[in-house]
């Protein structure tokens, strides 16, 4: 874990209302103050409609808070305008989900490079890049594959191999495990602490603390608060001066 660094994901007093000053007024998120170091591996919890959602959708840069302010990789996300959020959200976040989203007509390596696309990535380059990123999830022997083709776990690491194309500093994982059997779930697991020793920083949402135990850190949403489960590195907390 990087501390001599600016955190990678930092919210201050983040706040989130839906329909506000009405009789549906929901209260999602009540001033959530979070750091995460380049580098850490943490993990938040919390059962259906405690937030854990809301907060994971503002991380993503995918909604706008309420209230609060967040900072990815040191920018204030609320100075962007449409363009550069989504230029913020190619570059520096990769998203990987419980259902794998991989498009079934597509081989392992073309579902990979798709995102080089988006970023005008050549032909030849995308096809490299996505063989690097195959090898780095253990699939440099799948690429030609669709996911038909592939199990359960081969899929999820093709889909974190698309994630990580654009080497983005922060993997976000929602769920990323839920379809999964145990042991295909603790090899993606696996997968992920190696990713975080690579120098990544991986976020994972999830319901199971048995997941949850394997983040360096963890915390729980409760009712749109935000309390810290794990242990906390007091270097970060004197760096940052956020108190989760």
């Amino acid at each position: 874990m990087d501390v001599a660094r600016p955190p990678v994901i930092e919210t201050r007093a983040l706040e989130k209302v839906y329909s506000a000053g009405t009789e549906a007024e929901v209260v999602a998120l009540r001033g959530v103050s979070l750091a995460i170091a380049h580098g850490e591996f943490v993990a938040i919890m919390g059962p259906s409609g405690s937030g854990k959602s809301t907060l994971m959708n503002l991380i993503g840069c995918l909604d706008t808070p309420t209230g609060g302010q967040y900072l990815c990789d040191g920018i204030d996300v609320a100075t962007l305008d449409r363009e550069a959020l989504a230029q913020l959200r190619r570059d520096k976040i990769g998203f990987v989900f419980q259902g794998f989203n991989l498009l079934p007509r597509m081989s392992a390596l073309e579902n990979v490079a798709m995102p080089l696309g988006y970023a005008r990535v050549p032909n030849e380059a995308r096809a490299d890049r996505a063989r690097e990123a195959l090898a780095a999830v253990g699939l440099e022997n799948r690429g030609s594959h669709r996911p038909s083709e592939l199990s359960g776990g081969q899929q999820q690491r093709v889909a974190i191999a698309r994630a990580l194309i654009n080497r983005p500093p922060v993997l976000l994982a929602d769920e990323p495990t839920g379809a999964l059997d145990t042991k295909t779930g603790e090899e993606i697991l696996a997968l992920f602490k190696r990713l975080r020793d690579d120098g990544h920083t991986v976020v994972l949402i999830t319901h199971d603390p048995e997941v949850a135990a394997h983040a360096d850190r963890t915390f729980v949403m409760r009712d749109g608060e935000l309390h810290e489960e794990g242990p906390y590195d007091t270097r970060v907390r004197a760096h940052t001066g956020v108190v989760p």
